[in-house]
């Protein structure tokens, strides 16, 4: 018997968590699932924030990393994980360990507005 499990991550983004921390209002949830295989789905939610693009970014708390997966913008609010999207392993021990985010980048904040970790 396999010890993988699926897992699904809520996140909750803010400006607090952004770095540098950008002091915005604007907020977002959602919800990411990795499958046994690796296989990541899930959409974000955001409100007041003109989102310009979206990701899931490989970082610690605190600390800015590469992009691993571009969300798709589905609606003004609403961001999804592209069908197809998988972690390679180092990724998925990335997230096991708590070392993966979510972030929505602005015209205002091209660096990004607004981030919450994922926390397996």
């Amino acid at each position: 018997m396999s010890m993988d499990q699926s897992h699904t991550s809520e996140v909750t983004l803010d400006g607090a968590h952004e770095v540098p921390p950008t002091g915005s209002a604007a907020s977002g949830s959602g919800t990411i699932m990795i499958a046994a295989d690796k296989s990541v789905s899930g959409t974000v939610n955001t409100r007041g924030i003109q989102g310009k693009v979206a990701h899931i970014h490989e970082g610690a708390l605190g600390k800015n990393g590469p992009v691993l997966i571009p969300l798709q913008k589905t609606g003004d609010d609403t961001w999804v994980v592209p069908a197809g999207a998988k972690l390679t392993d180092a990724q998925y021990a990335s997230y096991m360990a708590g070392n993966l985010y979510v972030n929505v980048h602005s015209a205002t904040n091209p660096a990004g507005e607004i981030r919450g970790q994922l926390l397996p």
